[in-house]
């Protein structure tokens, strides 16, 4: 028999990047709301992604450049890498912003957070650990989680994923990755910058497949002149159990890896498997994402889904952005949609890079007619004086509206450098309100007018 039912105003599953700020805006505006979360406030960001990967990323990049210290004419002797300090420092800055998260939404006038797992039960309904909840409105923020793939002989071996690989706290001997996107080849660099040998296996033909060729080629080399091995095309990969670690082999006819450490990072799938939305009418694609609007609304009109679940940009800054766009729309008669905004990330290699809009070959597959300017870093003063002369600039654009279609920027400053283009992109500007615009001088967005100023036409 059900029990008692506490009504809310709205319920927020999911304390990640897009819930807690939602919840500051519907209190805000007098409204009873109640957030659950079944495992750490913030979300992935907060806990297993942004924070702690960028934090490690950093004591990695301090760790390269102490070895080099030399080109720089500067001594430091031998470097050597404390992994569980290198840790603590992470565990430390992610729980002073997962506390901070914790402590406004606890503080909130008019919020209750709460704690378990939620399921439909009807399409207003919440059953949370056999407490029901009630809400006109209810915004699913459950985020995804990192998919294990059934590979021969990986569930005979202790393998870890983007959650477990943030505990270890020492350095591995040999650490190899499977995976050749954004969150494997993070792992890869600061992992060998951390004195770990480190193999990458990549099932496709080339690492960051949805980057362009000549992006990826450079990708590439930035990692193996690290002393990264990337082995690409690998159509077979099997694991063995050794007494002291594994083997992998990566085709029927390669040599077997013996590895000490496996990471398993090959994409990423949505929570949404057990939350009973079919209860509540949500339809969900092939995938498992929820199916939004361009205003984020399911399929049942009262439900909005945000960030990670809805597969409108897996990142921190598209699931803030899903809040913003929810937010205008219920609140504030803004007719915000997810189809204004240019889709932008970045990989956070060293060098970054820094993306938005379209790829040079998603724009010869639309058959427009296109120009490309491209600049080596080797040309950009500012990387030279840093000692950081790796990748290039490149920028497509329409050659008859003379928009931006399209910026790829890897190099030194490359995911700052790419938000002068972005910003004008959104304006829907021309090229020229950058390609005429002054610079400030020595940096690494001078050169982008420079570029912009030679563009010849797309092959």
């Amino acid at each position: 028999m059900a029990g008692p039912v506490t009504d809310f105003d709205a319920i927020i599953i999911g304390a990640g990047q897009a819930g807690p700020p939602l919840a500051g805006r519907l209190t805000g505006a007098g409204q009873r709301v109640a957030v659950i979360e079944r495992q750490l406030v913030g979300g992935t960001c907060v806990n297993y992604g942004c924070i702690p990967t960028k934090t490690l990323v950093a004591s990695a990049h301090a760790a390269h450049i102490a070895r080099r210290g030399a080109e720089f004419g500067i001594g430091t002797g031998e470097v050597t890498v404390d992994m569980a300090k290198v840790k603590a420092r992470k565990d430390q800055i992610v729980r002073a912003d997962r506390n901070g998260v914790e402590n406004w939404l606890e503080g909130m006038d008019g919020a209750t957070l709460l704690r378990g797992h939620a399921r439909f039960t009807d399409p207003h309904t919440i059953d949370l650990d056999g407490r029901l909840l009630r809400a006109e409105r209810i915004f699913l923020n459950v985020g995804g989680r990192a998919v294990v793939p059934d590979m021969p002989g990986l569930s005979d071996i202790d393998y870890l994923t983007n959650v477990s690989v943030l505990e270890l706290d020492s350095v591995p001997e040999h650490l190899v990755v499977i995976g050749g996107s954004y969150i494997a080849l993070e792992f890869a660099q600061m992992y060998r910058r951390f004195g770990a040998r480190v193999t990458v296996i990549e099932r496709g033909p080339r690492l960051t497949s949805r980057e362009d060729e000549d992006v990826s080629a450079a990708i590439r080399g930035i990692l193996e002149a690290e002393g990264i091995e990337i082995h690409t095309d690998a159509d077979d990969i099997r694991f063995t159990k050794l007494q002291d670690g594994f083997e992998v082999t990566t085709r029927s006819d390669a040599a077997p890896i013996v590895g000490s450490h496996a990471l398993i990072a090959v994409g990423r799938v949505p929570n949404t498997d057990d939350l009973g939305l079919e209860n509540a009418g949500v339809r969900t694609d092939r995938r498992g994402y929820i199916e939004v609007d361009d205003t984020l609304r399911t399929s049942a009109e009262h439900i909005w889904a945000m960030g990670d679940c809805n597969g409108k940009g897996a990142f921190t800054h598209t699931s803030y952005n899903d809040f913003e766009i929810v937010a205008a729309n219920l609140l504030d008669d803004d007719p915000r949609r997810v189809s204004d905004r240019v889709p932008t990330y970045a990989l956070y290699i060293d060098p970054p890079l820094g993306r938005a809009g379209m790829t040079a070959d998603e724009v010869r597959r639309s058959g427009r007619k296109a120009l490309v300017g491209t600049r080596p870093m080797t040309r950009v003063g500012r990387a030279v004086e840093k000692g950081e002369t790796q990748g290039f600039m490149k920028v497509v654009v329409d050659a008859d509206t003379e928009e931006i279609l399209g910026a790829s920027i890897l190099g030194v400053g490359g995911d700052e450098v790419v938000h002068a283009i972005l910003d004008v992109m959104t304006a829907k500007l021309p090229y020229t309100a950058i390609s005429r615009t002054m610079h400030i001088h020595p940096t690494v967005s001078e050169l982008v007018p420079t570029l912009l100023q030679d563009l010849k036409p797309l092959n």
